[in-house]
């Protein structure tokens, strides 16, 4: 046989099937697309089959045409003319998170259209709407035809427009215009009624090159789907962006992206970041891919888009369908509130609502207000303050928190280690201190200013149920915070019956849809982005919310060890038990034996993992209880009956917690608490104070959360920039067990809460100890303490009964000295204030 020649080697058999075989499938394809491609007589409505072919040809195979004239138009003809008609039916699974959009937008507009009396024209514009579907899936969420006076499609390709147009026409959407134009030069007043724009009259040319763009336009929703991505001067449509939108106007935008954790850290402004990462290879491939059809998935356009605007929600999501592409979903609004010439006005105003400072509103001039700012005292502004004065003066967008419809979640940096610690897990699902003795103990007035920890907010909805003037909500845990965000929120937008599913039950096939469509509006961007993570929580077919959280791994443990003795049957009919007697008899004879086995007590309950994990009890807690058993009567009584260990300790701790619980309160009728823990649900006869109807029609009136403040940050933080002597209740749960007896951290704290207190304000605590060390640190720092209830000698002091005592510490003397007056902070030029 003849040499090739040089090192080249004859192709072996097998190379030459394979190439065979790849020329087949070329010639048939390029037979098959020319009978194919040939038009169809039905063109809107090709077979799936066509619809396919000419989705994979046109992008896969189809040499791009129309450059020569560097024309984008004829750019985009070349790609879509040859598949308009089947542009729709081959993107429904590409091109995801569109429905998900159009709902969030429809909450925004008809939450602001329900707040909103004055009456205007409604216009929508769909930037890059391509054939049209984008507007008639909105009639999902709202009716187009009525809801919007105009709906304005502005695409640059002619092929799409045509199929829009058809749309339309078949729809009978007479408000419907569609638009075939360069998006860069679309303006509203050229198509609005004259009272709506600012049309002007003289040389077109004149008017578009010499006239000033106004700072907004007439616009309620301006949406991009998937075009973005698409468009190659995109700086120049985002810039005219803000003079079609309204004061008050929404823009929604779903497209692909890839962007690494690295180049967005750093940025408050972004809604929060879940998500957000995509790794190396993902990031290069998914850039390289779209390339092949001019999708450009730089990060760039993304991050302009946020610099533009102020957040409102943002989602990360991936499209598992097609090889989990990355793809957003963004809400933003005006980057400067346009109720206001200053940005500071609006951060004062915030700012006071958190401090519990006076709200200063110059009379003469905005001016004015901004030189007071400059001149406020540090210690009386909040961390949400200094966050938006650092962004004004870089020409940032406000954080996120600023741009909601409600001002209740205060600005945090999500990106801290005191935040990340937790792992996106709150520790509680529910709230562990009993509301009706709370309320009973602090007879909360229309005055009181509280600050209470939030845990999983039970407890703050029952003191919202006495309207006090404000509550201070504060945990370090933001997940903690997102739980109490989105009953709040399930509050404001959902009737009883789907508000009981999620929180009497823990459970509803339809959170998501809810979340969206009816919550979303209510919720800041890092509560919407954690809650539509973990909406499986709600969907799922086991578990529910209240098998999650840390407090989980207890209540497991104790399912755990009724399988393993036997008595899960006992735990069933103790929960459904009919009279109080009968709860005792089914405690003593099947299920005490095996939970308070000592066994169970010495290598489950006592060790210092579980206690943190599952009841979260820290070691300081812990040694609370240790101290307090070695001096009890179980060991140094005459008829001494445990050793001083911690095993033993735990032990005596949990007989003194559950034998006074299940003697005096009946689990079935009247103690949610347990009630939870053993059936994973509550009942409609026993559940916590806010899950009731009457609770549900209060706290769903308009204005009911306007005295609610959320903090995520330790109470030192929050308490170091009240403003003194403003707060009349502080419930600090168990939390002052948690401070080592060495160090000063008590002392501090109480020295703060002294500060902020008015005088006769009151410090309600719980604690793990019968008189605990730092009640002696109150006494010293201006304090009185009483005790409300102490479980010696077996008595059941409230239906959780967790906790050995529980105190109240009023301020009788002040110890630190108050900030100067408020006025002296405000410059001569404010002749008049209105407070």
């Amino acid at each position: 046989m003849a040499s090739l020649g040089g090192n080249i080697l004859p192709p072996d058999p097998h190379s030459k099937i394979y190439l065979a075989g790849i020329a087949v499938v070329f010639l048939v394809g390029i037979c098959y697309s020319t009978k194919i491609l040939k038009k169809p007589k039905d063109d809107e409505n090709p077979s799936l089959l066509q619809a396919l072919w000419l989705f994979f040809y046109t992008c896969f195979l189809k040499p791009h045409e129309g450059d020569s004239n560097g024309n984008q138009q004829d750019a985009l003809e070349s790609f879509y003319k040859k598949q308009a008609g089947a542009y729709d039916a081959t993107r429904k699974a590409l091109l995801k998170g569109r429905e998900d959009m159009l709902a969030l937008a429809a909450a925004q507009l008809s939450y602001r259209a329900k707040n909103n009396d004055e009456k205007k024209r409604r216009v929508w514009v769909d930037v890059g709407g391509g054939t049209g579907w984008n507007i008639e899936a909105m009639s999902k969420y709202v009716d187009v035809a009525k809801f919007f006076d105009s709906v304005y499609l502005v695409d640059f390709s002619p092929s799409l427009c045509e199929v829009a147009r058809k749309r339309f026409q078949r729809l009978g959407w007479d408000n419907v215009k569609v638009i075939c134009q360069d998006a860069r030069k679309f303006r509203l007043e050229d198509h609005e009624p004259s009272s709506q724009g600012r049309r002007t009259s003289g040389s077109p040319i004149r008017s578009y090159i010499y006239q000033e763009k106004p700072r907004h336009g007439g616009a309620d929703l301006i949406t991009m789907s998937y075009s973005l991505s698409m468009i190659p001067d995109y700086y120049s449509v985002i810039d005219s962006l803000p003079s079609l939108l309204s004061p008050n106007g929404i823009v929604g935008v779903v497209d692909f992206y890839v962007q690494s954790q690295v180049d967005v850290s750093f940025r408050n402004y972004t809604g929060g970041l879940v998500n957000r990462h995509v790794n190396f290879f993902g990031r290069t491939f998914w850039r390289a891919w779209f390339d092949i059809d001019r999708v450009a998935l730089e990060p760039g356009r993304r991050d302009y888009l946020e610099y533009s605007f102020g957040t409102v929600l943002n989602v990360n999501k991936r499209n598992y369908v097609l090889g989990a592409i990355p793809y957003y979903i963004w809400l933003g609004t005006h980057k400067q509130p346009l109720s206001s010439s200053l940005p500071h006005e609006i951060v004062e105003k915030v700012d006071a609502l958190v401090t519990e400072s006076p709200y200063l509103h110059p009379a003469n001039h905005s001016a004015a207000l901004s030189r007071a700012v400059e001149k406020a005292a540090p210690e009386i502004r909040s961390k949400a303050f200094d966050a938006a004065i650092v962004n004004i003066s870089s020409n940032l967008p406000l954080p996120s928190f600023f741009y909601q419809n409600h001002h209740y979640r205060i600005y945090y940096d999500d990106q801290l280690k005191k935040h990340t610690q937790f792992n996106d897990e709150y520790i509680y699902a529910f709230t562990w201190e009993d509301t009706r003795v709370d309320e009973r103990i602090l007879k909360l007035k229309s005055d009181d200013v509280v600050l209470a920890i939030t845990s999983a907010g039970d407890n703050l909805l029952s003191y919202a149920l006495q309207s006090p003037a404000r509550i201070h909500a504060v945990d370090l845990n933001p997940t903690q915070n997102h739980l109490l965000e989105l009953k709040v929120a399930a509050f404001s937008s959902l009737p009883y019956e789907d508000f009981w599913k999620i929180f009497g039950d823990g459970k509803h096939p339809d959170f998501r849809s809810l979340l969206i469509s009816k919550m979303s509006p209510h919720l800041s961007s890092r509560a919407f982005q954690y809650w539509l993570n973990n909406d499986h929580i709600f969907t799922q077919s086991k578990g529910g919310l209240y098998d999650t959280g840390g407090s989980k791994h207890g209540i497991r443990i104790f399912r755990w060890i009724t399988r393993v003795f036997g008595c899960r049957s006992a735990v069933k009919k103790m929960i459904t038990a009919k009279t109080l007697n009968e709860q005792r008899e089914i405690w003593r004879g099947k299920i005490r034996p095996a939970l308070l086995s000592r066994l169970i007590s010495k290598f489950v309950v006592s060790q210092e993992a579980f206690l943190w994990t599952a009841l979260g009890v820290p070691k300081n807690q812990l040694a609370i209880i240790e101290e307090d058993h070695a001096v009890s009567d179980a060991v140094c009584g005459p008829k001494a009956r445990a050793k001083n260990t911690r095993s033993h300790a735990i032990w005596e701790y949990m007989v003194n917690t559950l034998d006074p619980m299940v003697e005096s309160t009946h689990i079935a009728a009247d103690n949610p608490y347990y009630l939870v823990c053993l059936d994973g649900k509550f009942s409609r006869t026993c559940h916590p104070d806010y899950l009731s109807p009457q609770a549900h029609a209060k706290l769903s009136r308009p204005g009911a959360f306007d005295g609610l403040r959320i903090h995520t940050d330790e109470i030192d933080e929050v308490l170091a920039r009240i403003a003194p002597g403003t707060l009349t209740v502080a419930v600090v749960m168990d939390s002052m067990d948690w401070f080592d007896p060495g160090s000063d951290a008590a002392a501090a704290q109480i020295t703060k809460l002294n500060r902020a207190l008015r005088m006769g304000g009151r410090v309600m605590l719980r604690s793990a100890g019968l008189r605990p060390w730092y009640l002696d640190e109150f006494e010293r720092h201006g304090f009185v303490a009483k005790c409300h209830g102490d479980r010696s000698g077996g008595k059941c002091i409230d239906r959780v009964n967790m906790y050995a005592s529980c105190w109240i510490c009023t301020k009788r003397e002040e110890v630190a000295p108050s900030n100067p007056e408020t006025e002296s902070l405000l410059g001569p030029e404010i002749s008049s204030l209105q407070i």
